[in-house]
């Protein structure tokens, strides 16, 4: 039997150190990123994967720098990390700047936004599960 991790078993162990990580930010914190990760999915299902990473940037952002401790920044930092290191692509703006990146094709969006929602689906369950409605309890 391999001993190499399946691409579900990475999604489930990435989506589970970001949850983890968290759960230490703090009641307030956890709280603010389990409702966002939770809604996050239905907002790409909506808005598309672009606006919803723009619009949990603008929110991490305080006069064009990341606000310390804030759940919009972080979930748009986790989930640019997991999706451009699983595209094999870098950028120095995370997932935003190479959404909107000249060379950026329309394929390479929607596998993206594939990668996105998968992602997302663990990280959803393990914050329902992990952070609950008020944060840390269970």
């Amino acid at each position: 039997m391999s001993q190499q991790r399946s691409l579900e078993q990475q999604r489930a162990a990435a989506a589970w150190e970001c949850v983890q990580r968290a759960k230490k930010g703090g009641d307030e914190f956890a709280k603010g990123y389990g409702g966002l990760a939770r809604s996050a999915p239905a907002d790409i299902q909506a808005n598309g994967l672009g606006q919803t990473v723009a619009f949990l940037r603008a929110k991490g952002l305080k006069d064009g720098k990341p606000k310390p401790h804030d759940p919009h920044w972080q979930l748009q930092e986790d989930l640019s990390q997991w999706v451009l290191g699983r595209l094999q692509c870098s950028h120095e703006q995370g997932l935003l700047g190479w959404i909107t990146a000249a060379g950026t094709s329309t394929d390479d969006y929607r596998r993206a936004t594939a990668e996105a929602m998968a992602f997302l689906v663990w990280l959803k369950r393990f914050a329902e599960a992990e952070l609950g409605e008020g944060g840390n309890e269970p």
